[in-house]
């Protein structure tokens, strides 16, 4: 039996982390067997790349050094976590994953689509979440919470990034969600936490196990 693969999407600042982890602990309360894993990240390899990636003092890299880093990133945790997890029939909830990269390094950098493309098939082999959750806010909204939870000197590198570059973001997740809406859906991070996890919840509910 094939696992469930979930993962979470959104702008800076949009909750996307607090709602992976309500989810979690939902369906960890009714005993399924859940991952809970990120991007970049989620293997010991990863984490390195990760703090590369965010480190303040990368301030000069290249978008192209970013998409193959992120890329490199991803094929371990696709080969390390993701793929055995979904074959032992686990539920895999993924803070972030290839639509990041569409969003950041595709819609705010402007690298070409196909690379883009071709570069997910060479990592991951394909690997496709079966449902994406969408926390969409506004980039005012986004970063007021941020501000809230910790200050400006404690930004990474692509928090530090334009008001312009985080709007190409948003406006490229956005895209995305209109031209896959069966996987995408698009959650309203405004609203109250628990108002968000009760739809999320929901939605997953309907989701059933491939292959069950």
């Amino acid at each position: 039996m094939k696992g469930l693969f979930i993962t979470f999407e959104g702008i800076e600042g949009c909750g996307k982390s607090t709602q992976i982890s309500l989810l979690n602990d939902t369906l960890l309360s009714k005993g399924l067997p859940v991952v809970l894993t990120r991007e970049p990240g989620g293997t010991q390899i990863g984490e390195k790349i990760r703090g590369l990636l965010l480190d303040v003092g990368s301030k000069g890299m290249s978008a192209t050094t970013e998409l193959l880093l992120y890329a490199a990133a991803r094929a371990q945790h696709v080969a390390e976590i993701i793929r055995p997890a979904l074959k032992a029939g686990k539920i895999v909830l993924c803070d972030r994953y290839f639509d990041s990269t569409a969003a950041y390094q595709g819609a705010a950098r402007t690298l070409d689509e196909n690379i883009l493309k071709k570069l997910h098939e060479i990592a991951t082999g394909n690997c496709l979440p079966d449902i994406t959750f969408l926390l969409d806010c506004s980039v005012k909204t986004g970063f007021e919470r941020i501000h809230n939870q910790r200050g400006k000197d404690q930004f990474d590198r692509l928090e530090l990034e334009s008001k312009n570059f985080h709007e190409r973001v948003r406006t490229g997740y956005l895209a995305l969600a209109k031209q896959e809406p069966d996987r995408i859906k698009i959650i309203d991070a405004t609203r109250d936490i628990q108002e968000i996890h009760g739809q999320i919840k929901n939605i997953t509910a309907k989701v059933s196990l491939r292959g069950a």
